[in-house]
């Protein structure tokens, strides 16, 4: 269209636009000459061609210090055709979909399908994988070519995105992190549970994707702070006359378990240091 060609040509925004895409939780920001409110549908330039997304904040001026890298543009409105071009494509993409499974179990790849997507104007069909190893897909590129008809993208995805495009229940009962609100993943490592005082059984620590559960980032700080100035694991504290070993400690209920050769006690933080204020921590 004359008009989306104008709008790449001239990259002098005056406006900077949050976008959000269906089954995503995260904000993208794009360029726009027009003024654009939240909640509208528009046909936006992306890395992998043109995409139907909603205005999901309002809008700011211009401003390149805010954005990173090559800000791709708000083309225009979307129309209803547009929005009935979506319908009919994720119908074409279930199509797509299977077509991509048997090609895959006609080769013999090692490699699981989790999706399948057409760009709005069905010019690229995007299919997400998860492999072990690396996969030889250049037949499958030829054979998907010869029976779509349109550019074909596969795109590897770790555990992680495979879970958090899949959804589900978290041990909390909520649906899980990623699904839900996550955009980027961050290293979580068994660092973190150790200080929050967890038993090591992996699986228990584990989320839907295998890895450890994200949720031990979120609340490592907070434990952090909670066990400023308390001693370690199996140290030796003086406590009423006696020698005992601290082998375990509850930083939420303030507990903590003394040992020594004659009993075990469980005593509160503010039994074993009266002088330290914990009401405020």
């Amino acid at each position: 269209m004359k008009e989306d060609k104008e709008r790449r040509s001239d990259p002098h925004y005056k406006f900077l636009i949050y976008i959000q895409f269906d089954h995503s939780a995260k904000q993208y920001s794009f360029g726009a000459r027009t003024d654009y409110h939240k909640g509208q549908k528009v046909v936006v330039e992306t890395v992998r061609g043109k995409e139907l997304g909603t205005v999901c904040a309002p809008s700011v001026p211009f401003d390149s210090k805010k954005t990173k890298g090559d800000i791709k543009p708000v083309l225009r409105l979307a129309t209803k055709y547009d929005e009935i071009q979506k319908v009919e494509n994720e119908e074409a993409a279930e199509k797509a979909i299977k077509i991509c499974r048997k090609c895959i179990e006609s080769l013999g790849l090692d490699m699981h399908l989790i999706n399948g997507e057409y760009t709005l104007d069905r010019a690229k069909v995007i299919f997400t994988y998860v492999a072990d190893q690396r996969v030889d897909f250049r037949q499958l590129l030829k054979d998907l070519a010869s029976q779509l008809h349109c550019r074909i993208e596969l795109r590897q995805v770790g555990p992680r995105n495979k879970a958090k495009m899949i959804g589900g229940l978290g041990n909390c009962g909520m649906e899980t992190c990623c699904s839900r609100f996550l955009n980027d993943f961050q290293t979580v490592s068994i660092n973190m549970a150790k200080n929050q005082l967890l038993a090591l059984n992996i699986s228990k620590l584990s989320g839907q994707c295998g890895k450890l559960m994200c949720c031990l980032r979120f609340e490592n700080d907070e434990y952090t702070a909670m066990r400023q100035g308390l001693p370690k694991i199996n140290s030796k504290i003086q406590f009423e006359g006696n020698t005992y070993k601290i082998t375990s400690m509850n930083v939420i209920q303030k507990t903590a378990k003394l040992e020594n050769r004659e009993e075990v006690r469980f005593v509160t933080f503010k039994e074993l240091w009266p002088d330290k204020d914990f009401n405020n921590d």
